[in-house]
């Protein structure tokens, strides 16, 4: 079995990192596009086109499943992906975890990038999935290029900056971004207030992993023989996981357990 997974840049990490955990025998291939990150700014035609990019460059490695690492390419380029892909090639997308985060009940935040921050795609799954709670939408801004530098100080002050926006009385958070995941506990110990109970998070990666997994008609295998190959494309060019992944859990993983493609 091989899973591929795209991304402008390491935000995919943590859906890979998911993917390896619960099927250690599967090859990978990530699909990353530094010539054209971020990809947040652009437009959704200029998106649309690198994302397309990305996946084909990555469809040529013939893999199962395409899994889009990326909360903006899922929003703006899921259609195109699959109207281009399907139904030779499945691809799942990332969508925040509003649903499951709201079951849950009590004050919710929703932790975005600003451009996703107050969208119609957010007000619509709000909407949807959120009725019957009450819903902060927080801006968090700088902290996805933060992560993907792996700068330290500006994670802390980006982190800080959007605690700062996210109300006392907020019990569960939703990353609404990918890269979120990967500093997930620093959000939480800035989150989290003296003797209230433990703060709830609710990322993506795991749901994403087992969706493309359902998808495949495959099961979680967490013990089989960890033998599966990585394959890093750069902008369509074959290369290594860029010296930032290795700055978090998910990238060390990676590179521990994952003999080269």
């Amino acid at each position: 079995m091989k899973i591929a997974l795209m991304d402008s840049g390491i935000g995919l990490l943590a859906a890979t990192a998911a993917v390896r955990r619960l099927r250690p025998d599967a090859d990978l291939v990530l699909s990353l596009d530094p010539d054209g990150m971020p990809w947040g700014p652009r437009t959704t035609e200029d998106l649309t086109e690198r994302a397309l990019a990305v996946a084909e460059a990555a469809a040529a490695r013939r893999p199962d499943a395409l899994i889009v690492g990326c909360n903006t390419a899922t929003v703006h380029a899921l259609t195109a992906l699959r109207a281009r892909l399907e139904p030779e090639l499945p691809v799942i997308g990332t969508v925040p975890a509003i649903k499951p985060a709201a079951a849950g009940g009590g004050h919710l935040a929703i932790w975005a990038t600003p451009a996703t921050t107050g969208s119609t795609y957010q007000r619509t799954l709000i909407r949807d999935f959120a009725g019957g709670v009450p819903v902060t939408e927080v801006p968090c801004w700088g902290l996805a290029e933060a992560v993907e530098r792996a700068d330290e100080a500006a994670i802390d002050a980006a982190v800080s900056a959007a605690a700062a926006l996210t109300p006392d009385e907020v019990t569960t958070v939703v990353l609404g971004c990918t890269h979120y995941e990967l500093v997930a506990e620093r959000i939480r110990a800035a989150v989290q207030r003296p003797g209230l109970p433990p703060l709830v998070l609710h990322g993506s990666a795991g749901a994403v992993a087992a969706q493309a997994l359902r998808r495949l008609g495959e099961q979680p295998a967490p013990g089989a023989t960890p033998h599966g190959t990585l394959t890093v494309l750069l902008s369509g060019r074959e290369g290594t996981l860029p010296a930032a992944a290795l700055a978090y859990d998910e990238g060390r993983l990676l590179q521990a357990v994952t003999p080269a493609g």
